[in-house]
């Protein structure tokens, strides 16, 4: 039985188990008197039942959206919008302004959709746009990373640039003119598309997202394969990615080949060691998706389920498995460095009810210290609040289509909360009455 026809049954119950406070959560489907049927936890601490604020989200009541950068819709200069929108990350624009940088998650040698393509023959990349919060509008948008592949999520970096990663280790003997697998390096700022050069160092595999440690430098990275890891790479310099650096996996210290995507118990720190990658742009990654994982497995590393978001908030990296967890429905981890190298990892929640929560994806911090999780499952998708004292709670509702939501990321001042949804692409701009609420 899928969501919808859960909902409509008029039955939902929800369980989470997780450290602290966190604690299963009793829900109910309600409606909203226009056929939209809505949940809300009993003593949620969100900011109430979800509402049809328009045709396309449900929200809480007060809050409203606009939307813009369609597919097909006409960029600055005069071209189609591509589709399959994904990560994005709001940076700081001239004169008030915010400037979006947004991956697009094109698959197949469909030909690059701007100039200065690193392979022509692929559609992916990103599109810079620019917003008015003032006005609640679209300004500009123009590509800005061309010729990748199936650029899906990433991540933004201290320095001001945006890490867009490719979900796929195709090649030449899959139709390209190049071989993709790789991270590239967009700054926020750059007027038109950038020449995009691969950061080779920081491994070829099926990359989902990145984050960066702003202490250190240190970025981490998760890839979404069924069987995955998490990596780390340390630059040669700081802030300077493509001058190399050193790629490493995680292992959990005195247990070799750790399995977390099961029997897992939430609260409990394991402690980390990171295991050399010797080779992170093997000559058979693509051919061998897991090229670079086994070289880390066989060294001892750990491994997750289908690993996805990652997002670096208040000192640690936050990372979600997609169907870890004995139910198959999520995990979200939380790594915490320290000096020494090593660290500890925690299971922060593992989702047993698909009415909690089912196959998050990418994850952004809200500005007062909690989560925002995307889901990304069959059936219609939901935005997840987790507030900083652990309870879960639904924000918004997909109610026009069955694409999932992705990208999250607030404006730098808080107030607007940008989402994509992938398919038909499309994204949102969501402002409200957040200090009503855990946001």
């Amino acid at each position: 039985m899928n969501r919808r026809t859960f909902l409509r049954a008029g039955v939902v119950t929800g369980g989470l188990v997780a450290s602290g406070p966190l604690r299963a959560l009793e829900a109910l489907a309600l409606s909203d008197g226009h056929g939209l049927a809505v949940r809300a936890g009993r003593g949620s601490p969100g900011y109430g039942p979800l509402h049809a604020a328009g045709r396309e989200l449900a929200l809480p009541g007060g809050f409203r959206y606009v939307r813009f950068g369609g597919t097909g819709e006409k960029m600055s200069n005069g071209h189609p919008m591509p589709d399959l929108h994904d990560g994005m990350h709001a940076f700081p624009g001239p004169k008030g302004t915010v400037t979006l940088v947004r991956n697009h998650e094109v698959n197949g040698p469909v030909g690059a959709f701007g100039a200065n393509p690193y392979d022509p023959k692929a559609g992916g990349g990103t599109v810079t746009l620019g917003f008015d919060p003032h006005a609640g509008r679209l300004l500009w948008s123009h590509p800005s990373l061309t010729g990748t592949l199936r650029n899906c999520a990433g991540g933004p970096t201290p320095w001001g640039s945006w890490i867009s990663c490719e979900e796929t280790v195709g090649g030449p003997a899959h139709g390209y003119g190049r071989p993709h697998g790789y991270c590239f390096e967009v700054p926020a700022g750059a007027p038109g598309p950038v020449k995009a050069e691969p950061l080779r160092a920081m491994g070829r595999f099926v990359h989902e997202a990145v984050c960066v440690d702003p202490g250190t430098g240190v970025v981490y990275e998760t890839e979404d394969e069924p069987t995955a890891g998490v990596y780390r790479f340390w630059p040669k310099v700081r802030g300077h990615l493509a001058a190399g650096g050193w790629l490493e996996m995680l292992a959990v210290a005195g247990q070799p080949h750790y399995d977390t995507r099961k029997g897992q118990h939430a609260g409990r720190g394991l402690p980390v060691a990171w295991v050399p990658i010797a080779d992170p742009d093997p000559k058979n990654a693509g051919s061998d998706p897991s090229a670079v994982f086994n070289q880390g497995r066989a060294k001892g590393g750990a491994t997750f389920g289908r690993l996805e978001g990652c997002f670096w908030s208040g000192g640690r990296a936050v990372i979600v498995s997609t169907n870890g967890g004995d139910a198959g429905l999520g995990q979200v981890w939380e790594y915490w460095p320290q000096r020494n190298g090593g660290g500890w990892l925690k299971l922060l929640f593992e989702s047993h009810s698909a009415a909690v929560m089912r196959m998050p994806d990418n994850v952004t911090a809200t500005p007062r210290g909690g989560l925002i999780l995307c889901e990304d499952g069959a059936g219609p998708d939901r935005l997840l609040g987790l507030t900083p004292d652990g309870h879960v709670f639904d924000f918004a509702w997909n109610r026009f289509s069955e694409g999932e939501f992705a990208g999250a990321t607030f404006s730098p001042d808080g107030r607007w909360l940008f989402v994509n949804v992938q398919n038909p692409g499309v994204t949102f701009a969501i402002t409200g009455p957040w200090g009503r609420g855990p946001l």
